[in-house]
C-alpha cells in the first residue's frame, strides 16, 4: 500500500530540510577556510613520501567537501546512463586533478574566499542548466561537457588553495600530491556511489519529476548561499 502525503506535509518537510541545511552551511566552519588542526599539524611535522596519509587526506577532503558534492549532484541530476555519468564525472575529475597538481606544485595561489565563491557559482550555473534557464533566457544551450571541465579546473584550484594551507614539505611533494589526488578520486567515487544510490531510489518514486524543479531551485539557493557567505568572509577578513 502506498501512502500519499498531503501537499502541506511535503511542503513542511521541504522547509524543514531547507532550514536545517541552511543552518549547517551557516556554521562558523564555513568561514574557516582552514584544514583540521590535527591534520595540519601532522603534515607540517613529516618529511618525505607518505602515500597512505595523503590518500586519506584527499578522500576526507572530498567526502566532506559539500561544495564539490553539490556540484556532483547537479551534474548527474538528469543523467541516467552510466556511460554519460562516467563521461561527465571523468571530465570533472580531469579538470580538478590538473589544476590541483599544477597549483600546489608551482605554488599558484589566490584568496580562498574568492575561489570558493566561484565554486559556489558553479553550483548556481548547474542548477540553472538543469532548469533549462539558458534556452528560455538566451535561446541557446551552453556546451555542458566544456562547462563541466572548466568548472572542474576551478574546483581543482580550490583544492590547491586548501592543500597549500598544509604547508607540505618540498621533500616528496610530487608523490604526496599524486597520493592526495588518488584519495580525492576515491572519495569522489564513494560519494558518487552514495549519491547515485539515493538518486536511483528517488527516481523510482512518483515524486521525482514532481519535485525536480523545486530541488534544482533549492540547489541554486544553496549555491547562492555559498557565494554570499564566501564574499562576506572575503570582506570581513
Amino acid at each position: 500500500m502506498q501512502f500519499i502525503f498531503p501537499q502541506w506535509v511535503r511542503l513542511k518537510a521541504f522547509l524543514k530540510l531547507l532550514i536545517t541545511l541552511s543552518a549547517v552551511l551557516m556554521s562558523p566552519a564555513l568561514f574557516a577556510h582552514g584544514v583540521a588542526e590535527g591534520d595540519k599539524g601532522y603534515i607540517q611535522e613529516i618529511y618525505g613520501v607518505h602515500i597512505i596519509p595523503f590518500i586519506y587526506l584527499g578522500a576526507k577532503h572530498m567526502v566532506t567537501g559539500y561544495d564539490h558534492l553539490l556540484f556532483l549532484v547537479g551534474i548527474i541530476f538528469f543523467l541516467y546512463r552510466m556511460k554519460d555519468i562516467g563521461l561527465y564525472v571523468s571530465l570533472f575529475a580531469i579538470g580538478h586533478s590538473v589544476t590541483m597538481l599544477i597549483g600546489v606544485y608551482y605554488n599558484i595561489s589566490m584568496n580562498a574566499y574568492i575561489i570558493d565563491a566561484i565554486i559556489g557559482f558553479s553550483i548556481v550555473y548547474k542548477a540553472l542548466d538543469n532548469l533549462g534557464a539558458y534556452q528560455r533566457w538566451f535561446g541557446f544551450q551552453p556546451n555542458t561537457k566544456a562547462a563541466t571541465l572548466i568548472f572542474g579546473l576551478i574546483h581543482g584550484f580550490g583544492l590547491a588553495v586548501k592543500i597549500q594551507e598544509y604547508e607540505v614539505s618540498a621533500d616528496g611533494l610530487l608523490a604526496n600530491l599524486i597520493a592526495f589526488n588518488v584519495g580525492v578520486e576515491l572519495g569522489q567515487f564513494m560519494a558518487l556511489a552514495m549519491i547515485l544510490l539515493l538518486m536511483t531510489m528517488w527516481r523510482k518514486t512518483p515524486y521525482f519529476f514532481k519535485t525536480a524543479y523545486q530541488s534544482n531551485v533549492f540547489l541554486m539557493f544553496l549555491g547562492f548561499l555559498l557565494v554570499g557567505f564566501q564574499l562576506t568572509g572575503f570582506v570581513t577578513q
